[in-house]
């Protein structure tokens, strides 16, 4: 069984059906999945997007916002789920650490590398808040790259459909589901999975790319043990 993963979950995905703001019976939800994974000794890094409080690309579409405050202001909103995550988390018995890419020491640790991973071995979760820190860049990026800092055996997007379709399954009843592409393929295809950055980030480190459902209870613990039947994996 893989050891340490990073899983990245949408800002959204804490919304429910409200579509903005944090949901808690969805959070307590997501911290006893997770809590699953620490009791089979997987050591778990979490990334969660932001776009339940605000989306840095809408919040600049207008002009009168300048896309790199806009940005910031995102990673802001990332923070704030980051410390609804850990307070779930604990609230669930578990240890969790939160570190961002911006300095808010009154809240969180500064990210540092060795320390996440000290604190991974401990058997802490670790949040990783406010993306990579820079403007211009997804927290798909941000996700894959604390993946390959901390030497993650794999990345599961948690999304609301069971893998990646070559076509939105919401809206074509003929969607076929991938089980496997390259990172080639979802490159070229520009296949909805993550942001081509981060796929070309993955593909640069061999870091396997696990889409799934989130809500399919259990599926996190079943895909690091090897069940892929109910995902696809782009590697």
């Amino acid at each position: 069984m893989n050891k340490r993963v990073l899983v990245k979950f949408s800002g959204e995905a804490l919304a429910g059906a409200e579509g903005y703001g944090i949901d808690t019976q969805i959070l307590d939800y997501i911290a006893e999945e997770i809590k699953s994974l620490v009791e089979n000794n997987i050591q778990v890094g979490i990334v969660i997007g932001g776009g339940n409080i605000i989306r840095g690309v809408t919040a600049a579409a207008d002009g009168v916002i300048k896309r790199t405050s806009a940005d910031y202001m995102g990673m802001l909103g990332t923070v704030i789920n980051g410390i609804a995550m850990q307070e779930a988390l604990e609230y669930k018995g578990l240890s969790a650490r939160l570190q961002t890419a911006i300095k808010m020491e009154q809240i969180a640790e500064p990210f540092i590398v060795r320390k996440a991973m000290r604190h991974l071995e401990k058997g802490r979760v670790v949040i990783f808040g406010a993306g990579t820190g820079n403007p211009y860049f997804t927290t798909d990026t941000g996700a894959t790259l604390r993946a390959t800092e901390i030497g993650a055996s794999m990345l599961i997007k948690a999304t609301k459909v069971d893998g990646v379709y070559d076509k939105d399954p919401m809206k074509y009843s003929d969607a076929k589901k991938l089980e496997t592409l390259s990172y080639d393929k979802a490159l070229e295809d520009h296949i909805k999975v993550m942001d081509d950055t981060a796929i070309a980030l993955a593909k640069d480190n061999k870091l396997p790319i696990v889409v799934a459902n989130m809500s399919e209870k259990g599926n996190l613990l079943k895909i690091i043990s090897g069940d892929y039947s109910k995902c696809s994996i782009v590697k």
